[in-house]
């Protein structure tokens, strides 16, 4: 049921998690500052789909992600619409949750952005699905799968980025283990057409960070040029041209990611962070910084810091004169925005002890919630005071931020939605904002644009079938990250054909990574294309080069270029008289891992290849095969935590296997397991299936996965026997999953810490 009308959105919504003008505050008629969920007193409706993802408003309805039927086998993810004023729902619009290690608790993560101009959701879900929704109709117009597209991150932590809008782009991030020189972990960007998906650009910031984030990042006019600034998975906040992705500089923050967002207040950014500082083990900082120049302006740019400020979710906000920090431990913090003093001789205590959410600013007030409080803050000369504040019910806890627009005040909860308000005629039209943030930085910085200094090659990334081509487009920009024009170049690439009018035409019957260089007088961009045959594939990596390991050990290889999230992670080596795959235990945070290699609209398939687990080599205190052996009190307590040498062999068993169409079949060596699954930590109410298989270390194994459609239905078939015996006839697990994945890309899945796992003689082929 579609309900009212959808009509240009009107400047009062409230668009972004953040507000119009990305800032968290309010400008409209008064809200309540209290309300009662057991009778109702203030509530005006409510609905019964929470989560903890902050909703949007546009054009008089809200959109948020929530849990698709929570706990049964058909849980998913999806983005609902609800009429704003009266809570009726709308549409919705559901996809799986596939190949990821998030927990169900933290499906929809993320938040929804909007778009005005397209009438356009835009939504990146929990495992790197991220669509575009027609805003009136709930109708899908166009989604990538970008982890198996880009590799981009899907983990058990379940960090998920916003997606932001600018002009014609909609703007996506996450740490990338992709393919070629993106390989390597990064905390990367893409731009993509919000139109089409098309990718204009991709960048990032520093490669091997410690942590996945999911900083929002913020629009700005800094130093007269367009800014998006965010805290990145290194540490620092950083600064990247939005239509180019170029950077701009980067303010070192933190020994870990930074996850609050920053706030830009003309050119001085407000920024937190709660792990380890730089220069000492204290941990946590609110911080002010001018963001103006290039490079690396951490020395140069400080106005202060105040070390010691553990807010690394919620995102600042100022009022007046003054910037509220909120910790992660329940504690609002008031400095002048100016000098960074503390206002007021300690911290107010908010009820509870954990906050996620961030204030908003409304009414000369602060809204802010603790995961079991509710509280309306006001500032008094010397501080802060309480206007009003509650306990919330055990099942309301809260994550994401409380929103309003017309006079409403939108509280989500785990359990539901609460949209809060006196009466519904003591609301009414909210007064217009002058305009967005978005808007204001694209007029802003519009132009006259200068002389051309940076190429941006489109699409800047893409995948089409082996012999086929595709055109590509140059445009130019100019220092300040203006679009100058589209340009005539000087094509040339590392593998294919190109024309001199930019026609790519990739390898006939070849997996193939190609770059693609403009040039344009002295400057030159670039675009990456993969390349696939049709099926059927076959790889034993013979035809892989090994050349000495500069750190030493045996010689090596790299895996096929277009394969996603491999070649950092696996090399190829010598192994039992020929080359194979290894999935190597050196690489730092790569212990669990996947891969795709191909394209994702693949189905009906079938992948099959040669595993073995390397040999741990363990032997119990006290085995003459153990260096260095010591008493038999060590042998003792090594029997009686581990049982025997045999016992722990097993215990350090990795898991391996392989997958098809976004499923995957496990080997599973500590629990001696077979495992058919799609979604790992559901396996007890998602669908998956599980049998007992003994198997050994060192001995290669043949596996095989066949995934079939039958309608609205995937059909999972997996084989495993020793390699030396025939085939077996009968399969050895099966199952089928109602509503399931239709389509994807076939891949390999590996879980070791200390052994490696070898695969060879891998194949794909199509089904009959």
């Amino acid at each position: 049921m579609l309900g009212i009308g959808f009509t240009a959105a009107p400047a009062a919504d409230w668009p972004d998690w953040r507000g119009p003008m990305q800032d968290r505050h309010y400008e409209g008629p008064p809200l309540v500052t209290s309300f009662d969920a057991e009778t109702g007193e203030n509530v005006l409706w409510r609905h019964d789909e929470g989560g903890i993802s902050t909703p949007v408003i546009l054009a008089g309805r809200l959109y948020t992600l929530v849990r698709h039927r929570p706990g049964t086998p058909a849980e998913a993810e999806k983005v609902i619409c609800l009429d704003a004023a009266t809570g009726e729902k709308l549409w919705e619009n559901v996809f799986n949750v596939y190949l990821s290690d998030v927990p169900a608790e933290r499906v929809g993560w993320s938040a929804v952005a909007t778009d005005a101009e397209t009438k356009t959701i835009f939504a990146h879900g929990v495992c790197g699905i991220f669509s575009a929704i027609d805003a009136e109709t709930g109708e899908t117009k166009w989604r990538r799968s970008l982890h198996e597209e880009f590799g981009f991150l899907s983990t058990y932590g379940g960090r998920t980025n916003m997606p932001v809008v600018f002009e014609d782009l909609v703007i996506a991030s996450a740490v990338v283990t992709g393919w070629g020189d993106t390989a390597k972990p990064a905390h990367r960007f893409l731009g993509m057409d919000k139109r089409t998906g098309e990718v204009r650009w991709m960048n990032g910031t520093r490669e091997l960070p410690s942590d996945t984030t999911y900083s929002t990042p913020s629009l700005a006019v800094l130093g007269g040029q367009a800014a998006l600034v965010f805290g990145s998975s290194d540490g620092s906040i950083w600064n990247l041209q939005p239509r180019t992705g170029k950077p701009v500089w980067n303010y070192r923050l933190s020994r870990r990611g930074v996850n609050a967002s920053p706030l830009v207040e003309g050119e001085t950014i407000y920024a937190s962070q709660a792990e380890e500082n730089l220069d000492n083990t204290s941990m946590g900082s609110a911080n002010a910084f001018r963001g103006t120049g290039s490079g690396d302006i951490t020395e140069t740019n400080r106005i202060w810091q105040q070390k010691g400020i553990t807010d690394g979710k919620a995102m600042p906000v100022t009022l007046d004169d003054r910037v509220y920090f909120v910790e992660d431990g329940a504690k609002v913090n008031a400095f002048e925005k100016a000098s960074g003093k503390r206002v007021g001789r300690r911290p107010l205590r908010l009820l509870g002890t954990i906050v996620r959410a961030s204030p908003l600013v409304a009414g000369g007030r602060l809204y802010v919630c603790s995961t079991s409080g509710f509280h309306v803050i006001e500032p008094t000369a010397d501080g802060m005071q309480f206007v009003d504040r509650m306990r919330l019910e055990e099942e309301d806890e809260v994550t994401a931020s409380p929103i309003a627009s017309a006079g409403r005040l939108y509280l989500t909860t785990g359990r539901r939605i609460y949209c809060l308000a006196a009466e519904p005629e003591a609301t009414g039209a909210q007064s217009a904002a002058a305009t967005t943030r978005s808007a204001e930085v694209s007029a802003a910085t519009a132009g006259p644009a200068g002389e051309p200094v940076w190429v941006q090659v489109v699409p800047a990334e893409s995948q089409i079938a082996a012999g086929e081509s595709l055109e590509l487009t140059v445009r130019l920009f100019d220092a300040e990250g203006r679009f100058v024009k589209e340009s005539p170049a000087e094509f040339s690439a590392t593998v294919g054909e190109v024309t001199a009018a930019g026609r790519y035409t990739a390898p006939a019957g070849a997996h193939a990574g190609a770059v693609v260089t403009a040039r344009v007088g002295g400057l030159e961009g670039r675009a990456r294309v993969r390349s696939m045959p049709p099926l059927p594939w076959a790889f034993d990596f013979e035809d892989v080069s090994l050349a000495a390991n500069p750190k030493g050990g045996p010689p090596k290889g790299d895996p096929p270029l277009p394969w996603i999230g491999m070649r950092y992670r696996h090399v190829v080596r010598e192994v039992d008289g020929s080359n194979c795959l290894v999935k190597i235990t050196t690489i730092p945070k790569g212990t669990r891992s996947q891969g795709w290699i191909g394209p994702i609209d693949l189905h009906d398939y079938a992948v099959t290849a040669d595993l073995r687990a390397a040999e741990s080599g363990v032997a119990a205190p006290g085995d003459p095969a153990t260096p260095g052996a010591e008493s038999d009190s060590d042998a003792d307590a090594f029997a009686a935590r581990f049982g025997t040498a045999a016992a722990l062999e097993k215990a350090r068993m990795p898991d391996m296997g392989l997958i098809a169409q976004r499923y995957t079949l496990d080997l599973m060596g500590a629990a001696q397991q077979l495992q058919l699954r799609t979604w790992p930590p559901q396996v007890a109410t998602h669908f998956s299936k599980t049998i007992p298989f003994p198997w050994e270390a060192g001995r290669w194994y043949t596996m095989k996965l066949e995934a079939r459609t039958s309608g609205d239905d995937a059909v999972l078939r997996g084989k495993v026997w020793p390699k030396e015996e025939p085939e077996p006839e009968a399969w050895t697990i099966e199952g089928v999953h109602e509503g399931g994945n239709l389509q994807g890309s076939p891949g390999f899945f590996g879980n070791a810490k200390e052994s490696e796992i070898f695969i060879d003689n891998v194949s794909v082929e199509a089904l009959p």
